[in-house]
């Protein structure tokens, strides 16, 4: 074996150190896949309906100066699909938080099987 066959085969050793999962190989078809057996991110969506709902808002505070140009061009339409999703967001947000709330007060059920 050269030595680049030898630090290949330590950095792939570091790589499994480091917490990578160990893979399985599963057949479909005619195809093989290789599938590692994680956890699912423990994510809550609030962060990401807030800063969605944050761009939304921007979009339709950038699009008030130019007002009558949409106007004359027949694109008013765009002003109002920015306050619709500023406006869905604001529903979203509140889903999200209640949704993450009640999640806290049970703990464990939500990785039951």
């Amino acid at each position: 074996m050269g030595h680049r066959e030898i630090a290949r085969l330590e950095r792939a050793a570091r790589r499994h150190e480091f917490g990578r999962p160990e893979l399985t190989e599963l057949e479909i078809g005619n195809t093989t896949h290789r599938v590692a057996e994680v956890e699912p991110m423990d994510v809550d969506g609030v962060r990401t309906m807030t800063v969605g709902t944050i761009v939304w808002g921007v979009l339709a505070i950038a699009l008030l100066p130019f007002l009558g140009r949409l106007d004359e061009d027949g694109r008013t339409w765009w002003l109002w699909t920015a306050v619709a999703g500023f406006g869905l967001g604001l529903i979203g947000i509140e889903y999200c938080r209640r949704r993450r709330n009640a999640l806290r007060m049970q703990p464990g059920r939500r990785r039951a099987d």
